[in-house]
């Protein structure tokens, strides 16, 4: 018997102690104290239902017994604590600074929104100006070939009499990004590949895109660079006709060895080298 009242005085210690440190935890980590603790928590109490799991949907009747508040049941609510510790302990530690983090993170999420609102409409004012542009482009490009391969067709057959010359586009369809051909057929001949004429043609069908480019596109004045040197005398008189066609309406700047090109000049400029090795421009106006 003393035996047992001695187990009995250690089970009540241990007992006591250990409602003592419920009670201290109760108020350090709760701020509760240990009547009220009881009188609101306690076994006496209904346990209200708990809260759905993920995925689960309650009922909608209010009086279904998913959501009554039930007796106190030590076995089920241990069940229940265990399930709540497992729970916790898969979020891991508690960030003291999270709400912070959180703020300075929404605040740098609202920012890039923003910028990425920013740039979705300045790249949708962008593609409205290409397309703008794309289209003037186009309109300029169609008129300008247009009125070039009309004209290349008249001075070709002008410098080339009995010939046949056009421009052709290499990708019709598409305005933006096609090419130009120059077809040249000089009179008796079949071939209209400039690769397959000789070099005075190429040179003379060259001078006819350019002309038909002036024609096309009148400027104030013009500048060539010994465009006829490899014309012979023939076509050497039919390229000044156009020229002097030209005259009319522009002024024309041509640098040139040819003297029957000097003399349908109105003024010559002359550089000439003396013999101390210094340059001398001369000048003369013929008219």
């Amino acid at each position: 018997m003393t035996d047992s009242v001695h187990r009995g005085e250690v089970l009540g210690a241990e007992k006591r102690l250990r409602i003592e440190q419920l009670e201290t935890k109760a108020l350090e980590e709760l701020g509760v104290e240990p009547a009220g603790l009881v009188a609101e928590y306690g076994p006496h109490q209904l346990v209200p239902p708990s809260p759905p799991a993920e995925g689960e949907e309650l009922p909608e009747d209010p009086e279904h017994p998913r959501n009554r508040p039930r007796p106190y049941l030590r076995a089920e609510q241990e069940k229940r604590l265990k399930a709540a510790e497992r729970a916790y302990q898969q979020l891991g530690k508690v960030n003291p600074l999270a709400l912070e983090e959180f703020a300075a993170l929404e605040e740098r999420h609202q920012f890039l929104s923003e910028q990425l609102e920013d740039l979705k409409k300045t790249r949708a004012d962008l593609l409205q100006v290409v397309k703008e542009v794309d289209e003037r482009v186009e309109q300029v490009f169609t008129e300008a070939y247009r009125d070039t391969a009309r004209e290349f067709e008249g001075v070709f057959s002008r410098l080339f009499p009995g010939g046949e010359g056009r421009l052709v586009l290499t990708d019709p369809d598409n305005m933006l990004t096609t090419g130009v051909d120059v077809e040249a057929r000089p009179p008796g001949k079949k071939v209209k590949r400039l690769s397959l004429l000789s070099g005075g043609e190429r040179s003379l069908t060259a001078v006819a895109m350019l002309v038909s480019i002036f024609k096309a596109r009148p400027s104030p004045f013009y500048v060539m660079d010994e465009v006829e040197a490899a014309l012979d005398d023939t076509n050497l008189q039919r390229l000044i006709r156009i020229m002097q066609e030209l005259q009319e309406a522009s002024q024309l700047i041509v640098i040139t060895h040819q003297k029957r090109t000097m003399e349908v000049a109105d003024a010559l400029y002359g550089v000439s080298m003396q013999g101390d090795g210094v340059s001398k421009v001369i000048s003369q106006r013929l008219r």
